[in-house]
């Protein structure tokens, strides 16, 4: 049967983490449909069948990382059906069960183990029937341990309210006068308890989970009445005991119960997939790269306007329309009087790559991490398709179906920390790129126009770019004419 192996959906990718399984044993697949859900290094991915026939087995877990060219599914024919191993002896013990097999782990489709005919399970073991005599001796031996053991709980818990007394009233001749009189002292002195033959204690009915509490606790089990089916001792006994002792003691001469921890102090999560490359990338960059960060505040109230009269007209009836589509359409125009912007450092060819093209990325926050996916050929763009291209990016993003595609060959990165309701920031520069623009919150302030305050629409924007090749004159200016478009968005009719 053929094995599907785990692909390199990237660009040199190495591994990927098996994140959701959209198939199980037994299920007949045709060519390309859909199999498992995968994370990569940059996104999550949606495998197709290569074949078509029956799953026979699942061959790595969920949440598991694995190396590309691990084999991950088994598909057979579409008329084999999942192979059934034969049962054991029935003088050998059952072994463990395979879970690749349909009828040992419940799986496949309309397989039941319930109702299954006999001679499709297989030959089973009997249990052993034992002699009425020796069975009716078992009951009877437990009937006389329960009995004892309930006799001597009732003990028990009389002779520790007796000792409990003799210790308060032991306290209160302490705190009494010099001189007052001493009443004889009534303490009990402690006797092993019969276990009904005369040669030792009873052991508590108890599971081990139960004793172990017991033991952290500090509560001694034979001090406790069992209200469990046939006289065990329960988890809710033991805690009962442990929080109705006095002075936070189970019992008298015990030590204090220390207080446990109602949830988790600490928790470990590995790096991996889309996170573990966002924090190579990040790492790689601050080291490499030296990083400027320049910020200007800008009164965006004539771009907030603009924004409202784009939402009115008919063409973008279907369409989020917001100020960061203005940004984008400034970063564009502003390119063209500082080209550098949209280059690239060639380190090992010790070259600056100019780049005609703007493969224009958007930070994006999700679940699994920040990806930055980019939109294709931006500078050709109209405003229109800016607005399109923005929405169906973030949509995607959101969803954590980004493909590997859409976040290589990126060329100039925005990201809008403004909703997070953050005024702005010192970005890091995506590997491959130059420069970063922050886009902060826009805010009503107090702003100075004519000599007069008045109220406007504030934001700040911060640039980061690289200073090998952007020194401050051109990185000023790439700010300088982003900032012009957003006070004024007529002014790009200047570019």
């Amino acid at each position: 049967m053929p094995e599907y192996l785990l692909p390199d959906v990237g660009e040199g990718l190495t591994e990927a983490e098996i994140v959701t399984w959209k198939v199980k044993v037994g299920d007949v697949v045709q060519v390309n449909d859909i199999v498992v859900e995968i994370e990569t290094a940059k996104s999550l991915v949606e495998l197709p069948s290569p074949y078509a026939g029956t799953v026979t087995a699942l061959l790595v877990q969920e949440g598991e990382t694995v190396p590309v060219g691990t084999p991950i599914i088994a598909i057979g024919e579409a008329s084999e059906a999942p192979a059934t191993p034969a049962a054991p002896p029935a003088d050998e013990p059952l072994g463990e069960i395979d879970l690749s097999n349909p009828a040992a782990s419940g799986g496949g489709e309309g397989e039941s183990l319930v109702g299954r005919m006999k001679a499709e399970r297989g030959a089973t073991r009997r249990a052993r029937r034992k002699p009425i005599q020796e069975a009716v001796g078992e009951h009877a031996a437990r009937a006389d341990v329960h009995d004892v053991f309930n006799q001597n709980a009732t003990q028990q818990h009389e002779k520790v309210e007796q000792i409990a007394s003799a210790v308060v009233t032991d306290s209160e001749r302490q705190g009494a006068a010099v001189g007052a009189p001493e009443p004889p002292s009534t303490a009990v002195p402690a006797t092993t308890p019969p276990n009904g033959h005369g040669n030792g204690a009873v052991r508590a009915l108890a599971k081990p989970p139960v004793r172990k509490l017991a033991k952290d606790l500090g509560v001694d089990l034979t001090t406790i009445t069992p209200t469990g089916p046939h006289g065990t001792v329960t988890r809710e006994d033991v805690q009962a005991a442990a929080g109705s002792a006095p002075g936070g003691e189970a019992a008298i001469g015990i030590a204090p119960v220390r207080p446990v921890a109602t949830g988790e102090r600490e928790r470990r999560e590995p790096v991996k997939g889309v996170r573990k490359m966002m924090a190579g990338a990040m790492v790689q960059s601050a080291f490499t790269a030296p990083h400027v960060t320049e910020w200007i505040t800008v009164d965006a109230t004539a771009t907030m306007e603009f924004v409202e009269r784009l939402r009115r007209r008919r063409e973008f009836a279907e369409v989020k329309v917001s100020p960061l589509l203005v940004l984008a359409r400034a970063c564009m125009l502003a390119m063209r009087n500082t080209p550098e912007i949209n280059s690239y450092w060639d380190e090992q060819a010790q070259e600056v790559v100019y780049k005609s093209y703007v493969n224009l990325g958007i930070a994006a926050a999700t679940p699994r991490g920040l990806v930055v996916p980019n939109i294709k050929e931006a500078q050709d763009l109209s405003l229109l398709e800016l607005a399109k291209e923005l929405q169906q990016l973030v949509a995607v993003a959101r969803d954590g179906k980004t493909q590997p595609a859409e976040m290589s060959g990126g060329t100039f990165t925005i990201t809008n920390v403004g909703v997070f309701g953050v005024d702005a920031g010192t970005p890091i520069i995506n590997p491959g790129e130059s420069a970063i623009l922050a886009f902060g919150a826009v805010r009503k302030q107090p702003w100075v126009v004519d000599d007069e305050i008045v109220v406007r629409q504030v934001t700040t924007l911060a640039l980061s770019f690289d200073h090998r090749h952007i020194d401050g004159e051109k990185g000023s200016r790439f700010l300088a004419d982003v900032a012009g478009i957003i006070e004024d968005p007529a002014s790009a009719l200047l570019f």
